[in-house]
């Protein structure tokens, strides 16, 4: 259902971390350099971060042999710490970023505005990749 005109998709999941860990780890640039990137024959070399509204982030994702590589850049509208965090992508669309802690894990659900030249289940997959690296990631340290 579109009721904005832009299909928005949701990306989730769960981290055995407590809350505190799993907003530092997302928001810390010399963590997200380990974490923000699809699959292993992907890195991201360079992540800046001026987290609060207005401010700027970007994160340079390239794939390792050099064939191909971009900016992932946006403004942040709203900060929230440990629960929300809002941007908007440099083409337009919106992303909204929920943290909840349950007690036991922290949830991560993550919305966006699907561009219009990759098909949903693509772009879909490719955001639930990167979040399910994060996680591999947070567990990890």
């Amino acid at each position: 259902m579109q009721t904005s005109g832009k299909t928005k998709i949701t990306v989730e999941a769960f981290i055995n971390a407590p809350l505190n860990t799993v907003w530092e780890s997302w928001t810390a640039p010399q963590h997200i350099i380990h974490w923000n990137f699809a699959s292993d024959e992907w890195h991201a070399p360079k992540a800046e971060n001026d987290l609060r509204p207005g401010g700027t982030f970007s994160s340079r994702m390239e794939a390792k042999d050099g064939s191909f590589g971009f900016d992932f850049e946006g403004v942040y509208n709203e900060v929230v710490t440990n629960e929300l965090i809002t941007y908007t992508l440099g083409d337009g669309r919106t992303v909204k970023i929920k943290f909840t802690d349950t007690g036991s894990e922290t949830h991560i659900a993550e919305t966006f505005e699907a561009e219009t030249v990759n098909s949903e289940e693509l772009q879909r997959d490719g955001w639930q990749a990167i979040l399910n690296n994060f996680k591999k990631y947070v567990e990890s340290i």
